[in-house]
């Protein structure tokens, strides 16, 4: 699940571990360590072999931001329904208060940009920003075709009466969304905003057929 927000080999041996420590199976804590190891490295083989497509894109979403960041910028984009993001993340700067007692250190925000936070979050952001823009696409469509609705990120409600006509709302505008060239207009305008930066081609598109969302009862449930 957190493979989406460019969790690290680390991150998931220790989620793995815990997991494994709630079943209570395996004692011995080095043999415990050892199977996490293990159990992380076969997932995220397996991911990469069953997701081959979406962890290309999340790499080339990394390698853009990366590039931006590295010229101590915020990355920054504008979502489908032109809201504009900036990613606020900057490193932490020591900050001395002396008074006649003591002397008090705080962390506070800097002004150089966190090349590593840029990165790692950019990704997961990017994926967000799409699926509130769907959401409210969604709304509107709902709005106007005379249903209630209620929405927190990708959950979805309305009255139990209406839920067949908001299922089929959602696929639409789901389609309608993705129809566009979302990743062409994101590499557009980080040239444009960023015309000194040479940014990595975008990843070979597939070729799933969008409207077989229509049909997929299992899609959005």
């Amino acid at each position: 699940m957190t493979s989406v927000y460019g969790v690290t080999y680390v991150g998931a041996r220790e989620q793995i571990k815990r997991r494994l420590e709630e079943k209570g199976v395996i004692k011995d804590d080095k043999l415990l360590f050892r199977a996490s190891c293990y159990a992380a490295k076969v997932t995220f083989d397996a991911l990469g072999e069953m997701f081959q497509a979406a962890r290309s894109i999340m790499k080339w979403l990394g390698d853009c931001a990366k590039i931006i960041a590295s010229e101590n910028e915020p990355v920054r984009w504008t979502t489908p329904l032109g809201l504009p993001v900036v990613q606020p993340y900057r490193n932490s700067e020591r900050h001395l208060i002396r008074t006649s007692l003591q002397v008090l250190s705080l962390q506070r925000e800097g002004q150089s940009v966190s090349v590593k936070r840029q990165k790692m979050g950019f990704p997961p952001n990017f994926v967000h920003s799409l699926d509130g823009s769907h959401m409210m696409m969604t709304a509107i469509s709902c709005k106007n075709a005379g249903l209630h609705f209620a929405g927190v990120h990708d959950s979805y409600w309305t009255h139990a009466c209406d839920v067949d006509k908001m299922n089929r709302i959602l696929r639409e505008e789901f389609v309608a969304l993705y129809n566009n060239p979302i990743l062409e207009k994101l590499l557009e305008g980080f040239k444009t905003s960023f015309p000194t930066l040479t940014f990595p081609p975008l990843p070979e598109r597939g070729d799933f057929d969008l409207k077989q969302v229509l049909e997929s009862p299992y899609f959005f449930n």
